[in-house]
């Protein structure tokens, strides 16, 4: 049978979501040809302000590589735009001549950004925020220049703000409302975002309105002028101020269009039933929308139409907000003004309001009818999904009034937080409300496919890859369907898309072929990436150092950025420094010292961490290298895969029921051991009597006192999913415990994949192999504790040792845009790393 063609207009989120839903049901009933205006494949939009803050990159948010059209025999024009449709002899044309005939027609031509008519929009420096050029335009403004203003304070705009905040820019919002986000935040909510906002360094200009754009002498955009006269510098204007339906090529050729592309339940445009519309383009019963998970749904209902399966019908979507800002917590859906809104409907409405602002916390819930109508939640957004099912279902909620506000764990025996909401959930519930994607379908996924990443969920079942809200319930699915950690490596898979080969065949390639360079392992394994990737390098890179110690060079840029800054990145681009302290104990000098740190720098908040250290919050990272110097104290590693700490009690020497001196062991297995890079995070503890106060049960290595020495634990884990340790073997002396310990720890180095904790590692190579290595085999247990040894010594302390440690300091200078630096002849922006080798490196797996 000869197949139709389908011809789609627009290569974006809906309409490529339509076509994979068409091909599931109807894989060989079109011919598919594509055009896409833009040079790339498919890609998350919505993700385009991670890639903006520099925590993802392009590579990254691509949603389907060439290789899936070819896969699916779908011709595919990139970089080519529809000038005309042909309704007549039901042909298309692209602006370079081509031409391509259909049967069946789908426009997904999306939206384009609305562009304040004023004199100077076109100048050099202004741009729209709407796809991949326009991101990358912003990066190369942020690494010269110094001044942005964004006009709009909708949820784009905030987006654009943060993004270049963090590439060093100062920025400016201009948001001609009262207040910021109108169309999702009443005033309270929006009040409380735009002192969060102003606080990481944003400024904000609310009811200006602009009148022009100014240029500079060098015919660039120097300046936004407002109504009053005023005016702001601006190296670089961002419009975000809104979007229009991309309707021009429906009009042009004679469809019906209001307010976008009239459409029907069936998603056919009302003038010809053979073309179709979906997404941001599409006007249904009235309404555009423009967020993704009415887009998918419009998708799904169009696919089983051009299937001519003759079901399905689109009723319209509720829809729901979450910020992604980072740091910013905030939900909000359905009518969350309730009777604030003026409309004579909403007059009946009742709110429950909670309001705590010195916490940051505020919640809405708006009830009509005994039922809840509308949410708005800052801060506090755990119970956002279940507050919009209870919405959409249209549930009274008489019986649950007096629990509403305090969220889903107080409803019967069901919690929101860690394991236990994801056990608890049906196979029903659904999990990821943009791609409508259920419990039963992730689990079964998993199960059937034998799917052990979170990447590989997100490949087979679209979950979490769109805004990724939804990404700790997908994890902790995983975690207890596959049984194992997403974050650790899997069994006999390829290390990435890099190479075919595991991670055991890259270790044993570096050791048996004396290996000492990333670049050699390339070489020799016939790495597909000259340059390899995100996963792939660090990988490496670990692998060389713990293989030939003092022979292999470590490389700093295939490092995360948290190891390269020597401190933990936070949501909003600070850090966080926590000092060493030597089994938990601390003195009177150590902590004056902190205090006048934390006065000196403007630390905001100072905490005590579950591993007994002190955490200081907000550091900007310019001030680090300062900050470690008047503080005086070793790094603690918390931001490393490393030796974190050593969780100690008090133990016999003041304790009344201590068998053992716990304080000083747990001070000599830190001091032995505190240089250790490892695989994977590494945690000690010990406790001076079995009344275990040190909770070493659950740690990497847990030591306790008893009456004849001590018991040693191994492979236990505090993390997301809860191991409790193995006991490996009674010991007496505290020399001992040291040689244990280290030779444990040594097995695991050399052994482990990188990113696998100590407990993955003892399940993937047996408990009794690790017994036979060590407690079976006292020469090679003294060898491996003689490697660590060798290994240790020397290493140098990246705080402080800056040289050896090969710790690039330019990365600290607040240099400012647009003067050259004399090594690179390029600008770095106020907070930004050096040039690293590689991009990529931006986030870092906990």
């Amino acid at each position: 049978m000869k197949k139709m063609k389908l011809v789609m207009v627009g290569n974006g989120m809906a309409g490529v979501r339509t076509l994979e839903e068409l091909l599931k049901i109807a894989p060989d009933l079109y011919d598919i040809t594509v055009f896409g205006a833009e040079p790339h494949p498919n890609y998350n939009r919505i993700l385009l302000s991670p890639v903006l803050a520099g925590e993802q990159t392009l590579e990254e948010i691509v949603l389907n590589p060439l290789a899936w059209y070819r896969e699916h025999g779908i011709t595919l024009h990139l970089g080519r735009t529809v000038t005309q449709v042909d309704r007549v002899r039901r042909v298309v044309r692209a602006d370079n001549g081509t031409e391509a005939p259909y049967d069946r027609l789908l426009l997904a031509t999306g939206s384009t950004p609305f562009i304040l008519p004023v004199p100077g929009k076109d100048l050099p420096g202004v741009v729209a925020y709407r796809d991949i050029a326009d991101t990358e335009a912003m990066i190369d403004a942020a690494a010269r220049y110094r001044h942005a203003v964004v006009i709009g304070g909708g949820l784009l705009g905030l987006e654009a703000a943060n993004g270049l905040m963090l590439r060093g820019m100062q920025v400016t919002v201009v948001h001609l409302m009262p207040w910021l986000m109108e169309r999702q935040l009443d005033a309270v909510a929006a009040g409380l975002l735009q002192q969060s906002l102003e606080q990481r360094g944003i400024r904000f200009a609310m009811q200006a309105q602009t009148q022009a754009l100014v240029p500079g002498t060098d015919g660039r955009v120097m300046a936004v002028r407002f109504k009053d006269g005023t005016e702001l510098p601006a190296d670089l204007v961002v419009m975000a101020a809104g979007i229009r339906p991309s309707s021009a090529l429906a009009e042009a050729c004679g469809l019906h269009c209001q307010r976008g592309i009239v459409v029907n339940d069936t998603l056919q445009t009302i003038t010809d039933p053979r073309i179709y519309a979906v997404g941001e383009c599409a006007a249904h019963r009235g309404i555009a929308y423009g967020l993704v998970a009415p887009l998918f749904e419009q998708g799904k209902v169009c696919a089983t139409h051009l299937a001519q399966f003759g079901i399905g019908r689109y009723t319209g979507s509720q829809v729901s907000t979450k910020l992604k800002v980072t740091g910013i917590d905030l939900f909000s859906a359905g009518n969350f003004m309730g009777a604030q809104s003026g409309c004579p409907e909403d007059a009946g409405c009742e709110e429950i309001v909670m309001s705590d602002p010195y916490a940051g916390v505020y919640k809405k819930l708006v009830i009509q009818d005994d039922k809840l109508v509308g949410a708005c939640l800052y801060g506090d957004t755990v119970d956002g999904s279940w507050y919009f099912k209870l919405l959409r279902e249209g549930r009274k909620v008489a019986d649950l009034r007096d629990r509403l506000m305090f969220g889903e764990s107080n409803i019967g025996d069901v919690g929101h937080q860690g394991h236990s909401r994801a056990a608890a959930m049906a196979d029903a519930d659904e999990v990821c409300g943009c791609n409508g994607v259920t419990k039963g379908a992730i689990c079964k996924a998993i199960k059937d496919k034998g799917l052990f990443t979170l990447e590989e969920v997100r490949r087979q079942t679209k979950a979490s890859a769109s805004c990724g809200s939804c990404t700790g319930l997908v994890e902790q699915l995983l975690m207890f369907t596959a049984g194992g950690d997403y974050s650790a490596a899997p069994k006999m898979k390829a290390m990435c898309g890099c190479t075919d080969h595991g991670h055991q065949a890259v270790r044993d390639a570096i050791r048996e072929e004396h290996l000492l360079t990333i670049d050699q392992v390339y070489r020799r394994l016939d790495w597909r990436s000259p340059n390899g990737c995100a996963s792939c390098r660090p990988a490496v890179n670990y692998y060389l150092l713990s293989s030939w110690p003092k022979e292999a060079q470590d490389d700093p840029q295939s490092r995360y950025i948290n190891e390269r800054s020597h401190a933990n990145i936070q949501k909003d681009g600070s850090y966080s420094v926590i000092p060493r302290m030597w089994g938990g104990e601390t003195t009177a000098d150590e902590l004056r010292r902190i205090a006048d740190a934390v006065d000196k720098y403007k630390i905001p908040p100072v905490k005590v961490t579950g591993g007994q250290r002190i955490d200081l919050l907000g550091v900007k990272k310019e001030d680090l290298p300062a900050v470690w110097k008047d503080i005086g104290m070793p790094s603690g590693h918390a931001y490393a895969k490393a030796l974190r700490t050593v969780k100690t009690c008090v133990g016999s020497e003041w304790c009344r029921f201590g068998t053992q001196d716990s304080t000083q062991m747990g001070k000599d297995l830190e001091r032995a051991m505190w240089r250790m890079y490892a695989p994977h995070k590494v945690k000690f503890a010990v406790s001076g009597c079995p009344r275990n106060c040190a909770e070493a049960g659950i740690k990497d290595v847990g030591i306790i006192g008893v009456d004849s020495g001590w018991e040693m634990y191994v492979a236990g884990n505090g993390g997301i999913k809860t191991e409790v340790a193995h006991f490996f073997v009674k010991l007496k002396t505290p020399e001992e415990v040291l040689e244990y310990t280290g030779a444990f720890c040594q097995l695991y180095r050399e052994e482990g994949w990188y990113l696998e904790r100590t407990v993955h590692y003892v399940a993937r190579v047996g408990l009794d192999r690790v017994k036979q290595r060590i407690l079976e085999d006292a020469p090679g247990r003294r060898a491996l504790w003689e490697r660590l040894q060798f290994s240790l010594d020397g290493e140098p302390d990246p705080w402080f040792e800056f040289d050896k440690a090969r710790v690039d300091l330019r990365q600290f200078e607040p240099v400012v845009p647009g003067a050259a630096t004399a090594s690179t002849g390029m600008a770095l922006p106020v907070n930004s790393a050096a040039p690293a080798a590689v991009a990529g490196f931006a986030g870092e797996p906990s």
